[in-house]
Formats: C-alpha cells, structure tokens, sequence
C-alpha cells in the first residue's frame, strides 16, 4: 500500500500498517514485515543500510550525505519551507490582490512544480521550494482579496488559526494514539480522498461549462457540508503525514527525505487552509 501523499507515494516508511519498512533490525517481538521483499531500501539494494554482521562489531558511520534523517531535519526543513510560504504570501497580500491573474498564474506554476517533485525519485529543495514561493503568493493575493470584501473581512486569519488547531489537534490525537494510522485506516483515507478530489473536478468542469456553481459543491447547505468533508479529511491526511515522519525517522530514512517530509506536510496545510477559508467564507456570505 503507497502513501496517499503523492510525496511520499515511492517510499515505504511504515513499520505497521501494509508499507515496506526502510531496513533497520527489528525490535524485540514486532511482527516480521510481509512487504520486506519488495522494500526498495532492504538490505542488498539500500545504500543506507548497514551489513548485520557490521553493526554488531561497531556502530554505523554515516557521512554527511548518508546519514539518517533526524526529526531536527524534518523540524528544520517544514520550517524553512513554510517560512517562504509565509514570505510568499505577505508579498501576495500587499501587492498582488488588485492582480488575481497574476496571482492564478502563480498558483498554476506551483501546482506544476508540486507535481514534477512529486514524480521525481529524489527531492530537489528548490522545487520545493520553489513551489512553497508561489503558492504562498497565490494565497496570499486571494487571501487579501477576500478580506477586503465588507462580509469577509478577517476570514483569512480566521482560517489560519483554525488550521493551526487543526494541526495541533491531529498532532495532540495521533501522540496518544486516540487516532492510529493502521493500513484499513489508510486505505479509507485515501480512497475517501480521491473520490473528494474526483467530486471537486466535476464541479470545477460544471461550472466551466455551465457558467453557474456547478453542482452546488462551493455554496449554499451542500457547500457548508462539502466545506467540513474536505477539513476532516485534510485533518485526517495530517495523520498519514505524521506517520510516515516517525517510521521515516525510525528506520533510518536517508537525511534528504526530510525535505519530501516538509513538502507533505506543507502541501496538506496548504489544503486545510484552502478548504477552511472556503467554508468561512460560505459562512459568513450567507
């Protein structure tokens, strides 16, 4: 079973739930891992991974570019993208919400960018971002430009705080395991996921070609309950994200996959801050 982050969608992280484990000696009565064989990081055809016989006559010496990834490296990392995240969008707010089409332009650029890293076997930081730049100007210019409308004024910081609580809380919910990310709990995230996503392209064609709202997804009581779906399950991508972080870290992920973690776990914020202002805004424009 893959990821259903498309970052993380070619490695195996999880020691649990259906994904091939990065190879690391198994802990003290763990079950063995079914999907061994077809890890793409085991041992023979990993380059991180250290010969057993090896590890019992000294500890591993990693070199600057092979050592394993630390959760300082995913901290730093999400940090550095999200703050240009930020930067991007403060420029977006002062100076591009009088040009939305410039700002769209942006945005498309960086749905580009987010889709070639995601297909590339190897993170590449300045696609990253790169990608963190310019979304975080398309959000920016739409953000202020929703919060100069009369009815929607501070919407925009009314999203961002909720997405923090939504963050705090998934990450409160996924460390005292009240939510634990199993591979059925996996398996319905991402096909709930993907129908949301197919769901949102027909009404994206609908409205296109209709010129109306389309089929009624972004307004009214539908777009109110479309609008809540698409937070639970951002919330709920939250916890996959985090997943794939701890058994990244683990079993010993090599350092610059840390940077495909901070991507993750930025395109997923990214989404619930979308989904978020969307549903405040039907609020409070009704």
């Amino acid at each position: 079973m893959r990821s259903s982050n498309p970052v993380f969608s070619r490695r195996g992280f999880s020691r649990a739930t259906g994904y091939a484990g990065f190879n690391a000696p198994p802990q003290a009565g763990a079950a063995a891992n079914p999907y061994a064989g077809a890890n793409p990081y085991a041992q023979g055809g990993n380059p991180y991974a250290q010969d057993q016989q090896q590890v019992t006559q000294a500890p591993p010496q990693y070199s600057p570019q092979t050592r394993p990834m630390t959760m300082d490296d995913v901290v730093m990392r999400t940090g550095m993208t999200l703050g240009t995240l930020i930067v991007g969008a403060t420029a977006g707010w002062l100076f591009l919400t009088g040009s939305l089409g410039f700002a769209f332009g942006a945005g498309l650029v960086a749905m580009v960018l987010g889709v070639i890293q995601s297909f590339k076997r190897t993170p590449s930081p300045a696609l990253i971002l790169g990608y963190a730049g310019l979304e975080g100007l398309f959000l920016g210019a739409l953000s202020g430009f929703i919060n100069d409308l009369p009815k929607l004024h501070g919407a925009p910081m009314q999203a961002v705080l909720g997405t923090m609580a939504v963050f705090v809380a998934m990450l409160v919910a996924y460390k005292t395991r009240i939510i634990r990310v199993t591979a059925r709990f996996t398996r319905f995230v991402i096909i709930a996921g993907l129908g949301f996503f197919l769901l949102s392209m027909v009404n994206v064609l609908f409205m296109v070609f209709s010129g109306n709202e389309g089929l009624g997804f972004r307004s009214g009581g539908l777009g109110i309950v479309f609008g809540i779906v698409g937070v639970v399950l951002g919330a709920l991508f939250l916890a996959l994200d985090f997943k794939q972080v701890e058994d990244g870290v683990a079993y010993g992920a090599p350092r610059e996959e840390s940077w495909l973690a901070a991507f993750g776990l930025t395109t997923t914020l990214v989404w619930i801050y979308v989904e978020m202002l969307r549903l405040i805004s039907i609020l409070r424009g009704d």
